[in-house]
């Protein structure tokens, strides 16, 4: 079945305005740290779950999460004829847009892509599993270019599941992980595709996690996790400014690094753990200091949170929920009242999402301990869940909306204190 690009939004929508603190504009939300600027939710959940608003059932396969800006949602997924990213209508789930950007990508895990769109002014930014990065029109879904970071960066990732960065845009610019001989991490002109610097001195083949953002002193940096290790390359030209080799990682290096204060937090599965290292000004560069190295948290790919002083998270190490604190590396509570699965904060509350079967915990984030709100379960599971896969897109908060996918089907609650508002 041929997908075509549907004209549906009107022109005038091309000029948008900026995000609103209440939108979720790209992977883990407007600061890249899975942190809802969101408040007025719901602290307790009735027993059924939050009002069900709406289901979409044609989502297609794949991991993508959601990005929200106003009443518009962006996703990826595969359906018959290849990969495509989608528009919503956040307040019914109508589709109102759908644009092929390649085709078919199977993975015995699951097929289809995984990054999540990033929403920047009038465009749309998506990476495929293949590799294909694109700039597509947010009002009407019309492609204004095309990469692709094997065929035309001589990227090369870690292992075989596919591209599942989610673009950063830093300004003028797209900054992505193609990995490989030319140098990891790359620089493109947002506009229109053309490189601009790839990073110097640094050829480690691309992992599965996202850039992430540092200030430190005089010098901006992008924090990323490779195949290898842990690097910071200059924002300016890609040099790479520090960078330190893990032994432990191998198989898949996944979540997102946490970066606050100086400090950045990283952690990956398969017996890697968790790593703190604190970034100090020296000169034009950045001297670093591991100020940790344990097994507490040891995150495979639903993700971590900071909120406060402390982390929350789910850990292999000991199969549990866990709080741990930042700067110390200390577990302070473990829990396992659910089983693994991803996570996202808003107004004082975790969303703990099971990767088994789709049941969402709202708990407390707090020090004190597990403190349950709330939960229940997806009202309906995918059928194209493949049997080696798990509900792995994690759940996003936006505009007092909860939303979840499994798969082809998305669905969105209202997650809003009504009785609170209207007083």
């Amino acid at each position: 079945m041929k997908t075509r690009t549907r004209f549906v939004l009107p022109a005038c929508l091309c000029a948008v305005l900026s995000a609103v603190a209440a939108d979720w504009p790209q992977w883990r939300g407007p600061d890249r740290n899975d942190i809802s600027r969101e408040t007025g939710l719901m602290k307790t959940w009735p027993t059924e779950g939050p009002p069900l608003v709406w289901t979409f059932p044609n989502a297609g396969s794949g991991y993508s999460g959601p990005a929200v800006v106003g009443d518009r949602l962006y996703i990826l997924g595969q359906r018959e004829g290849g990969q495509l990213v989608l528009a919503l209508d956040a307040n019914n789930g109508k589709e109102l847009w759908a644009t092929r950007i390649a085709g078919d990508y199977q993975n015995r895990y699951g097929d289809g892509p995984r990054c999540t769109a990033t929403v920047d002014g009038d465009r749309l930014y998506v990476l495929g599993p293949s590799g294909d990065l694109v700039c597509l029109d947010r009002a009407s879904g019309q492609m204004h270019w095309h990469k692709n970071l094997i065929g035309d960066l001589g990227g090369q990732l870690m292992s075989h599941w596919g591209y599942s960065e989610s673009p950063l845009i830093d300004g003028d610019r797209l900054i992505c992980s193609p990995g490989g001989s030319r140098g990891t991490l790359a620089a493109l002109d947002k506009k229109t595709g053309k490189v601009i610097w790839r990073s110097k001195g640094i050829t480690d083949p691309a992992s599965y996690s996202s850039i992430m953002v540092a200030e430190v002193g005089n010098t901006r940096l992008y924090v990323q996790m490779t195949g290898n290790g842990v690097i910071g390359v200059a924002a300016r030209d890609g040099k790479v400014l520090w960078n330190s080799p893990q032994s432990t990682y191998r198989t898949a290096v996944i979540p997102t690094p946490i970066v606050h204060d100086n400090l950045v937090f990283v952690t990956a599965g398969y017996g890697a753990g968790c790593n703190l290292f604190e970034l100090t000004a020296a000169g034009a560069g950045v001297k670093t200091r591991r100020a940790y190295s344990n097994k507490n948290m040891e995150n495979k790919h639903g993700g971590v949170v900071l909120v406060g002083d402390h982390l929350y998270g789910w850990t292999d190490h000991g199969s549990a929920w866990i709080c741990q604190d930042f700067k110390t590396g200390e577990v302070v509570w473990e829990a396992k009242k659910l089983r693994r699965g991803s996570l996202t904060y808003a107004d004082g509350h975790l969303y703990c999402y099971s990767e088994d079967n789709g049941t969402v915990v709202l708990i407390d984030a707090s020090p004190e301990g597990w403190k349950e709100h709330g939960r229940f379960k997806i009202p309906e599971e995918s059928k194209n869940r493949s049997p080696s896969g798990g509900v792995w897109t994690h759940p996003v908060v936006a505009n007092g909306r909860l939303y979840l996918r499994d798969q082809d089907m998305i669905f969105c609650f209202d997650v809003k204190d009504r009785a609170a508002s209207a007083r």
